[in-house]
């Protein structure tokens, strides 16, 4: 086996339960795909978010018969958190509201994935811009692992 073969299998062995890829982050779940998207929903609406869309893909799907695996997104969020971030820039705006999707893999896993919005700003120089982004990011990460317990 090659060096470099070596190197990415190792790597591989190393990765956490919830691994992320260059802006996504995905979580493993407990249960299947859309009790865990209810488990979600149940909880971004406790803690005072807006739940403004839930979008069933694989329905979407059966809709002109073709099969998806279970595939749902949740749309949510609360101004609290997004207006700090907009204020800083309006850019922000793009990513707002929250984005989670639910899904089960080919081997019948669940998931929960979301953008990294770490990887969304810049430094500011307003450090209030930093934190709002670290308050978002840390309440998004909260819900994501409690609901995939």
């Amino acid at each position: 086996m090659s060096r470099i073969a070596m190197v990415v299998l190792s790597a591989a062995l190393l990765v956490s339960p919830a691994y992320a890829s260059s802006k996504l982050i995905s979580v493993p779940s407990a249960q299947s795909a859309k009790v865990t998207l209810d488990k979600l929903e149940a909880l971004a609406q406790a803690r005072g978010l807006k739940v403004f869309a839930r979008i069933d893909h694989t329905a979407g799907a059966q809709s002109i018969g073709e099969k998806l695996r279970p595939t749902e997104l949740l749309i949510m969020g609360n101004p609290k958190g997004g207006t700090p971030l907009m204020q800083c820039n309006q850019a922000y705006g793009i990513d707002l509201p929250l984005h989670v999707l639910a899904w089960e893999d080919a081997a019948g896993k669940s998931w929960l994935s979301y953008k990294d919005l770490s990887k969304l700003g810049n430094k500011h120089a307003d450090d209030s811009c930093d934190a709002a982004l670290k308050r978002l990011t840390g309440a998004l990460e909260g819900l994501v692992t409690e609901a995939a317990k």
